[in-house]
Formats: C-alpha cells, sequence, structure tokens
C-alpha cells in the first residue's frame, strides 16, 4: 500500500478529476459536516458512480488526507512573514483560526490522523521558520512549535464544540443549565468550592474569549524560557 501522494493523479476527464473530486467533498463538508462525507455522496453529488471514484481515490481516509491539505492552503501566507517571530506566529494564528471557522469540520479530522500532505508541510515549515531569528536549537524549535499547536488545537477544539446548534449537540445550553443547576448549587452551598462560588453566582466581569490573549501568554512564556535558559527541561 503506498501513500496518497507518491500515486501518480489519474488520467483527466471532463469533469471527473480527483481536484472535483476533493472539491466536491470539501463542498458536502461544509454544509452538512464531516459525517456526510463518503466516496458514494460525492459520487452522487458528481453524477458519477461509486467505483468510478475509487479509481481515483482507494479509500475514504485517503479523501480526508485530500481534504486537510486542500485546505491547508488557506493557512499558508504567500507574502513574507513579518521579521518579528510573535507578529509572524500570530499572524499564522489567525489563518489557521480563520480556516477552521471556515471548515469547522477540521477539528473533526483531528482524531482522524490524516497523513499530511504538501500544503500541510508547507504550514508547519512557516511556523518553524518563525523561530529562526530566535537562536533557538532545533529540539528547542520543535517544542516551541508543540506547544504553539497545543494551544491551537484546544482553542478550536472547545470553540468548535461551543459553536455547534443546539440540534446538533441534543441539547442547547439552557436546557443543559437547567438540568444542572440543582446539583451544581448543592455543591456550591456545600462550601467546598469558595473560589468557584462567586464565579458561578456572580459570574466574570470581562471574561471574554480572547484568542490572541491566550496566545500572547504561550509566546510570553517560551520568550521567558529563551532569557531563564530552561529550554531543555
Amino acid at each position: 500500500m503506498t501513500s496518497i501522494w507518491s500515486r501518480p493523479t489519474p488520467p483527466r476527464r471532463p469533469v471527473l478529476t480527483r481536484e472535483a473530486i476533493v472539491a466536491t467533498a470539501i463542498a458536502v463538508a461544509d454544509a452538512e459536516g464531516l459525517d456526510a462525507v463518503s466516496i458514494r455522496r460525492v459520487a452522487t453529488e458528481l453524477d458519477a458512480r461509486a467505483m468510478t471514484l475509487y479509481s481515483y481515490i482507494e479509500r475514504k481516509e485517503d479523501l480526508l488526507a485530500l481534504m486537510a491539505d486542500e485546505i491547508a492552503a488557506e493557512a499558508v501566507v504567500e507574502e513574507p512573514l513579518p521579521g518579528d517571530w510573535r507578529e509572524a506566529l500570530l499572524l499564522l494564528a489567525r489563518r489557521e483560526l480563520e480556516l477552521v471557522r471556515r471548515h469547522p469540520w477540521r477539528v473533526d479530522l483531528i482524531s482522524h490522523r490524516v497523513a499530511v500532505g504538501p500544503n500541510g508541510l508547507r504550514h508547519v515549515e512557516q511556523k518553524l521558520s518563525a523561530f529562526d531569528g530566535l537562536g533557538v536549537d532545533r529540539l528547542t524549535a520543535w517544542r516551541f512549535l508543540a506547544t504553539f499547536n497545543d494551544y491551537m488545537t484546544g482553542f478550536v477544539v472547545r470553540q468548535a464544540v461551543e459553536r455547534r446548534s443546539p440540534r446538533e449537540q441534543g441539547i442547547d445550553d439552557a436546557e443543559r443549565a437547567a438540568l444542572a443547576e440543582p446539583y451544581v448549587r448543592e455543591l456550591i452551598e456545600s462550601g467546598e468550592f469558595p473560589r468557584l462560588a462567586p464565579m458561578i453566582e456572580q459570574g466574570v466581569q470581562g471574561a471574554d474569549d480572547n484568542f490572541e490573549r491566550g496566545l500572547n501568554w504561550v509566546l510570553d512564556g517560551m520568550e521567558g524560557s529563551i532569557g531563564g535558559g530552561d529550554t531543555g527541561r
């Protein structure tokens, strides 16, 4: 079995091409979510037989990999990155966040561990290039990249869950709160949660969902670790 990236592109036909298949699959996922994507469904949208698509894409996992790589191009910055490493990473993070907002199903692909393609590698290469001016070794740059990616993944997964419609979740926020309220109140009144209690009862003023604030805290930590010499920990 060979990688999808190593296989030659099948001969083009007037309508049915690998590019058309991937574009159609992305359109289905954008409209209905990743679960709606299948070889059979894409074939139907293209007015083709499912067996015909298998001559272009051998399995669904390959289709998912091609979809992921196609949209990964949207996060690649064509112009030179800012010279300041923090501004460069903030720019790339904004592009990545915009990508996920346009294609929320990208979050669902995380658990699929799809094969990385050329556009995905270009995006990783750009993020690594932002660390060039810091004078850190390869291992530290890789650790910084992993930390950056962990923050991005955590943020977009949480935001994707919050943005799902009540129909998708099976229950809306008001219903969920009504079900949990008696039990939560009992716990709060027990006195076991003195810090959490006022936050729940009175709310937290200014608790906005600031993506860049959190990311800047992550970058502050990276910068501080260089000055403190603890990058190898």
